[in-house]
């Protein structure tokens, strides 16, 4: 019998109509049996401080939501040429757990939606953060989309049949490898 999958996905960008969370929409509807996919909110969270004493709510809410993970999927846009600031707050708000322990040894899927190369500049600043966290991001399949040539609806559905394929591969693949480091 196989485990279930528990993912936890990471949106970078916060607009309620961004590509990147079409994607996980996309991902959360259409997981293989087994997986289960729980998306972060992170809207409502501070910027990481080391002089905030009382960890608020939404930050509480976050590394219980990371706790419970077996597996990530980052949908990483693309600002600057670099990850989000959304998204590195999240993960630098969860790595500062005692021994990294939110993070080592999970596994990642990273996929993005941005300009003509599909935040690829930006998921590769997201793999190297992986490795000082020890997440182990799957190498393939890989996901890049265009988030300005039709690929997605106006509300930030994803519309594309090759990528929406894309996306049911890697979560595949996620699954398998997640079930691999566990073992």
């Amino acid at each position: 019998m196989t485990q279930t999958t528990q993912v936890l996905a990471l949106c970078g960008s916060l607009r309620k109509k961004s590509s990147n969370k079409g994607l996980l929409r996309y991902a959360q509807a259409n997981a293989p049996e087994g997986m289960s996919i729980d998306i972060a909110d992170l809207a409502s969270l501070p910027f990481y401080n080391s002089d905030i004493t009382e960890v608020p709510a939404a930050v509480t809410h976050l590394l219980a939501q990371f706790a419970n993970a077996d597996a990530f999927i980052f949908a990483c846009p693309e600002y600057n040429y670099s990850i989000s600031p959304a998204l590195k707050n999240a993960i630098d708000w969860a790595s500062r757990a005692p021994n990294n322990g939110l993070l080592a040894g999970k596994a990642a899927a990273i996929m993005g939606a941005g300009g003509g190369m599909g935040t690829s500049r930006a998921q590769y600043h997201l793999r190297q953060v992986c490795v000082c966290l020890d997440v182990r991001p799957l190498n393939k399949p890989e996901v890049f989309a265009n988030a300005f040539a039709g690929q997605f609806d106006a509300d930030g559905n994803l519309t594309d049949e090759k990528i929406q394929a894309g996306v049911e591969a890697q979560l595949a693949a996620l699954a398998a490898w997640s079930q691999q480091l566990r073992k």
